[in-house]
């Protein structure tokens, strides 16, 4: 029998608890609907890592935080990475979280990149900037990534849901083969 997908959840953003976490658990949400659509058996609680909560781990000499949280978070078969945008690209705290990371630690592992902004004219960020950072690490990353621009984010995470769903639907995620 095959074991149920796990979709987990990296958030770069170092404010905890913030919008851009909010953004991943509604996509979280989206990608475990369209695979529950396809007839796949989903785990609904796969590991959630807010960067901010490591932030004071990450250059701490000696600190295991960042690995253990790698580490939790490898178990997931689908992996939304989130970071809102800073200077065009993400944050310097997700990449110094990824930097730890062993080298092909997303291998086996679906990325589906996730960046938040205040203005549209970031949108091509998450292709140019976070989706090969995922791919340099071995995920596969098959579709387009996800923007979201901050005027979305007002609203309730069932609409967020939504609407991220049909991103993933148009971009061909999860499309069944």
């Amino acid at each position: 029998m095959n074991q149920p997908l796990v979709v987990g959840v990296l958030v770069g953003n170092p404010r905890p608890g913030s919008r851009t976490l909010n953004a991943a658990l509604a996509l979280r949400d989206a990608v475990l609907n369209a695979l529950t659509a396809q007839g796949a058996e989903v785990k609904p609680d796969g590991p959630v890592v807010d960067a901010a909560e490591l932030a004071s781990e990450v250059f701490a000499p000696g600190s295991t935080a960042v690995r253990e949280a790698l580490a939790g978070l490898s178990v997931a078969d689908v992996l939304v990475v989130a970071s809102p945008t800073y200077k065009a690209t993400y944050t310097g705290l997700l990449k110094a979280i990824l930097d730890q990371a062993p080298g092909n630690w997303l291998r086996g592992t679906t990325a589906v990149p996730l960046l938040v902004a205040a203005a549209d004219k970031h949108a091509l960020a998450v292709e140019l900037h976070l989706k090969p950072l995922l791919a340099e690490l071995g995920a596969a990353v098959p579709g387009r990534g996800v923007f979201v621009n901050e005027s979305l984010l007002s609203g309730d995470r069932t609409s967020l849901t939504g609407a991220l769903g049909e991103q993933l639907a148009e971009a061909g995620w999860f499309a069944a083969r």
